[in-house]
């Protein structure tokens, strides 16, 4: 039951739902506020133990435009008993038959779906890939290249493109075996192809900022809000000096300094584990962040004593 107003009361009423007959009914005075209303919600629920032979879903997916047929094809199923034997001898023979030009894009997309999940990454992400992908392919000069390598580094675009940019460690993770020399030639001749495509044009990549990678990389570690929120906004003030560092070692080299003003300090091992970046080279973008650590930290977060206090490089 929820409230509204009723024209014969004059006032705010409980309202009743008849779901049979798709009213509103008054709970005081009777009168039907609205009738033959549509319930756009689902029929049913799904759970994760049923079977999946008794799917309610009566409709198909949505249309996909990189598909030759928008995705809306048809697909026969085997059915069940001794009379789908017979069915699927017949009309899955003859289906099969026919070739669908669009089975390695499907399995494409599959796969760089898959990855984007296991990223935890938004489908607008995953759509820019697909797009990425389908572009690359259209030029047909991608046979004989490594395939995972490929969709993971149309994934790595797609993210800096989309201003949600990961590390090409965190895409090696998830790229199926492909490594990260493989997922680096694999951006390049992607980058290329894609220059040729617009004409010689290069491709808008999108810059990456050590911001980018803060949040997350802090909830990696466990760090506390109030440090996480010193560490986003000395990663944003280093910005304004000459630290000629990839956005990754800076972010790396800040949370280095904050944990080490903290009462919880992080050893340099476990901050390398949670960013991907090599300890040596934390130690030397600290190095370069120390001459300016007294303008990066934020005067709430520490005083000066605690930054004599932080140890020379």
């Amino acid at each position: 039951m929820s409230d509204a107003f009723c024209s014969d009361c004059k006032r705010q009423t409980e309202v009743v739902f008849d779901h049979s007959a798709g009213d509103a009914v008054c709970s005081e005075c009777g009168l039907v506020l609205e009738s033959h209303s549509i319930d756009e919600t689902s029929e049913w629920r799904t759970f994760a133990n049923e079977s999946g032979d008794n799917d309610p879903v009566r409709v198909g997916g949505p249309n996909n435009p990189l598909l030759t047929d928008g995705g809306l094809s048809t697909v026969i199923a085997k059915p069940n008993g001794a009379s789908g034997d017979f069915l699927s001898s017949s009309l899955g023979r003859w289906q099969n038959r026919g070739s669908n030009p669009d089975r390695g894009l499907i399995l494409a997309f599959k796969t760089i779906g898959t990855m984007s999940e296991r990223l935890g990454l938004v489908g607008t992400v995953k759509d820019r890939a697909n797009e990425i992908y389908k572009r690359v392919e259209d030029q047909k000069s991608s046979r004989g290249r490594n395939q995972d390598a490929l969709l993971a580094a149309c994934l790595y675009i797609a993210c800096r493109q989309e201003e949600i940019p990961r590390t090409v460690k965190e895409i090696c993770s998830i790229a199926n075996g492909a490594t990260k020399k493989e997922i680096g030639r694999a951006k390049e001749y992607i980058v290329k192809q894609l220059g040729l495509e617009n004409g010689g044009q290069s491709v808008e990549m999108g810059t990456i900022h050590a911001g980018d990678f803060m949040r997350r990389f802090c909830s990696n570690l466990g760090m506390n809000n109030q440090a996480v929120k010193a560490a986003q906004e000395s990663v944003t003030k280093s910005e304004e000096f000459d630290i000629r560092r990839s956005p990754i070692s800076i972010a790396a080299a800040v949370i280095y300094i904050i944990t080490q003003l903290s009462d919880d300090k992080k050893p340099l091992k476990d901050i390398s584990l949670a960013t991907g970046v090599a300890e040596g080279t934390i130690r030397n973008s600290y190095k370069d962040l120390y001459p300016h650590v007294s303008k990066i930290i934020p005067n709430w977060y520490a005083k000066e004593e605690d930054l004599k206090n932080l140890s020379s490089p």
